[in-house]
Order: structure tokens, then C-alpha cells, then sequence
């Protein structure tokens, strides 16, 4: 995925943190990976469940297997459901259109090099089961972004497959989309849409950037209908973090969520258990290995709509434990100095979301309908303040890019005393 591929292994979160590894429990056996649907606009009825039945966040109820119910009303919460463009109301110049359109991919055996010309010096992204390279398939001229995954047992071949088979059901303008999947003796490609405007968050922290509060309802808004067709379609992400959204161009203000490498097809009848993802983003329910479900999506959201709006991480400790505790007790306020000049509609929209218990949080849904993220256009013509949060998020920022290029030092200096002592004279490095 553009960006950052850490994503797609964590930081994991110990083992003796969080229980076991990833479990939906009921059936003690592997799932097999579901077909994709015929049409991108109806979800793939989950095992046991009638395909004229509704998603549960519609019908008001997460299923007779959970006990979780919807969120009570916000008493911001208003039926009037803004039907504004929010490109219109802050860019000269309509968002650019989709490279293609949306495609039902099947992972393919290839040889990549005969369709993708991939560009072998510029790195986009890495971790620990690959990299993101750019490239360019041959026969169209289209640039693309190709995530490149070694595969190192069964585990990655079937990671991979989920991946497609998410992605093939999200045919929206704020999801990244797959363009073509090739298996290989020793790699799985896939071959994603390319997106030349970098992270949300580097974007914002330029300078010349005067960041609003409008600014941020409007890439708000555009991530919870990202998250609201996600839902729909039965899709967790699960790994929602401002490094995983990305703007569309260098200016404008589309965004679009990424990686899918962590997302999960959910059935609200089964009870599915995760140990994975970035501690300063993770819920309290995945903190302690308890079943997760839309709602777990909904807290991240908060957390990242907090970061915009005072450039501050709620939750962040000194180290990773600390920082999952401080998650576990849910205790956070909104600091007076950074709050300042902050929308009382702005910390309603947050406060019912990074709320402890599921049941207490908006759905993606629901934030839409939100007064917040709704009469874009008459705020924007009362308000041009510039936030705070630039300065601050400018920091955390800096301090994110010094710790990955540490750990990129650490392991470089760990391969180059591995290799000067013969160890890896086998694999050619």
C-alpha cells in the first residue's frame, strides 16, 4: 500500500498482551475465503445468515449473538442530512477522477516483469513481509502503487487472499482500490491504485498549509463514508491510523483510506478476536482481547479526529505498555490551551466516539448525519481560524519519522554484522 507497509505487521502487540492470536471462535477450523459477490453493491451474506437480511449496523442491532445495541442519540444528532459537495466548498477544481474503474481481482500465477514495469530504486513503503514500490503496466502507461509480499509460509499466501477478497467488495471514491494480484514462486503483487498526494498528516503540517477546522470536517467526513460503506459491505479495517490515509493529490482535499492488510470480512454471529494493530489508535476491546466489531473502526476514528483538532495523541505513553494502559482505563480530556476556539460540535462528534463501551459509539453512519461534518459550506464562510494543532501535529510527526528511521538504522546495522560474519552468504545478501 503507498505509504507505509509497517501497517501490514503492526507494531504487533505482545502476545502475553492480548491473548492469543486472531480467533473467531465458534467453529474451532479455518475459514474458507468466501467468493466474491456478483455486484459490488451487496455484501456476500456471511455463513448461516439469509442474504435478504440487512447488515446489523442498519437494523439497529449487531445480531442475537451480541449483545451489543446502537448507540444512543447525540443530542447533536439532527435528521437533517447535509447534502453538500465538500469538494465545492474549499477546492477551485474538482477532485480527479478514479485512474480506472472498480475490478473483482483473482490472484493470478505471472511473471510480473512481462505486465509491470516496477521501479526498483524508490521505495514508498516497507515492513516486515515486504515493500511498496511504484510501477507501470506496460501495455496502458498507468502508474500504480505495487505492494510487493514475501512469501514466507502458508500464513502470507493466505493473508494475501483475504487482502483481495476485502478489497474486492469496496467500490467507493475514498477506498484504495486493486488493480491486479500475481503470485510468484517466492512474492505475491499486488498491484493498487497510485496516489501522488502522501500522507494526510504530512500534508497538513506543511507551512503553507492553513489547516481549519473546516479542513478537518471535511477529510472527516470523507473517512466516514469511506468506513460507512465499509461497514456496509461487512469490512473491519481495523488498522485505522493517520499514516493509512492518504491524499489523493498534492492539492484539493480528497482522501483515501489504505491498506486492507489487517481488515477482516466480519460476521456480527461470530465472535472475532484480533491482537494486532498500532497501540496509540487501538480500542480498549482489542487491548484486552475481547470480540471487536463496527464500533472498533468508530474508536480509531475518534482518536485520529482528536489528533486533527489539538495535534495531541490522546492516549500516547512513554513506551508501548504504557500507552496500552492508558487505552484500558479510556481516561482523556480535552486540554483547555489546545482546545481553544475548538467547535462545541467538534468535541460532541469526538466524546461519542472514544467512548469505552461499544455500544456507546456513533456508527459511521451516524457521524455523517452528525452536525459537525453537515452546513459545511455557512461554516466555512464564518470561520477561516488557523488551528493550533499544525504546530503540534508538525512534532508528533517529527518524532514519528526519527523513531522509524532508528529502527530502519538498527536493523541495517543488525544485517551488516550478520552478513560481515558469512550468515547470509547463502541468500546473497
Amino acid at each position: 500500500m503507498p505509504g507505509d507497509l509497517d501497517a501490514v505487521e503492526g507494531p504487533y502487540l505482545p502476545a502475553d498482551a492480548l491473548g492469543s492470536p486472531e480467533t473467531p471462535e465458534g467453529d474451532g477450523g479455518d475459514k474458507t475465503l468466501p467468493e466474491p459477490p456478483s455486484s459490488t453493491e451487496t455484501p456476500q451474506p456471511a455463513p448461516g445468515e439469509s442474504p435478504a437480511e440487512k447488515p446489523p449496523e442498519e437494523e439497529g442491532t449487531a445480531g442475537p449473538s451480541s449483545p451489543e445495541l446502537e448507540p444512543p442519540p447525540s443530542p447533536y444528532l439532527t435528521p437533517d442530512f447535509g447534502k453538500e459537495d465538500p469538494f465545492s466548498i474549499l477546492d477551485d477544481m474538482p477532485p480527479p477522477p478514479a485512474p480506472f474503474t472498480h475490478r473483482i481481482v483473482t490472484l493470478k500465477s505471472a511473471n510480473p516483469s512481462t505486465l509491470f514495469s516496477i521501479n526498483t530504486k524508490d521505495i514508498l513503503g516497507g515492513g516486515k513481509f515486504g515493500e511498496v514500490r511504484t510501477c507501470t503496466e506496460k501495455q496502458t502507461g498507468l502508474k500504480l502503487a505495487a505492494k510487493i509480499i514475501r512469501k514466507q509460509g502458508p500464513k502470507d499466501k493466505e493473508m494475501a487472499l483475504v487482502e483481495i477478497d476485502v478489497m474486492n467488495q469496496l467500490n467507493h471514491q475514498n477506498l484504495i482500490q486493486l488493480y491486479d494480484a500475481i503470485e510468484t514462486p517466492r512474492e505475491i503483487m499486488l498491484f493498487m491504485e497510485f496516489v501522488e498526494g502522501g500522507e494526510l498528516f504530512e500534508r497538513i503540517i506543511d507551512e503553507d498549509y492553513h489547516l481549519t477546522e473546516v479542513d478537518c470536517m471535511v477529510f472527516v467526513r470523507q473517512i466516514c463514508d469511506g468506513i460507512t460503506f465499509m461497514h456496509h459491505m461487512r469490512v473491519l479495517h481495523l488498522d485505522l491510523k493517520p499514516e493509512n490515509i492518504l491524499c489523493v493529490a498534492a492539492t484539493g482535499h480528497m482522501v483515501k483510506i489504505i491498506d486492507f492488510g489487517l481488515a477482516r470480512r466480519y460476521n456480527p454471529r461470530e465472535k472475532l478476536k484480533v491482537n494486532f494493530g498500532t497501540p496509540e489508535f487501538l480500542s480498549p476491546e482489542v487491548v484486552s482481547y475481547e470480540q471487536v466489531s463496527y464500533s472498533t473502526d468508530m474508536w480509531s476514528m475518534g482518536v485520529i479526529t482528536y489528533m486533527l483538532l489539538s495535534g495531541l495523541s490522546p492516549f500516547m505513553g512513554d513506551n508501548d505498555t504504557e500507552t496500552l494502559n492508558n487505552v484500558l482505563a479510556a481516561d482523556w480530556y480535552f486540554d483547555e490551551e489546545t482546545f481553544e476556539g475548538i467547535s462545541e460540535e467538534a468535541k460532541d462528534f469526538v466524546s461519542n466516539l472514544i467512548i469505552k463501551e461499544k455500544s456507546g459509539r456513533l456508527s459511521a453512519a451516524q457521524c455523517l448525519k452528525h452536525p459537525w461534518l453537515n452546513n459545511l459550506g455557512e461554516k466555512a464562510k464564518r470561520s477561516n481560524r488557523r488551528l493550533k494543532s499544525q504546530v503540534l501535529l508538525r512534532k508528533y510527526v517529527m518524532r514519528r519519522r526519527w523513531k522509524k528511521n532508528f529502527i530502519g538504522v538498527c536493523a541495517a546495522n543488525r544485517f551488516k554484522k550478520i552478513s560481515s560474519s558469512g550468515s547470509l552468504t547463502a541468500l546473497g545478501v
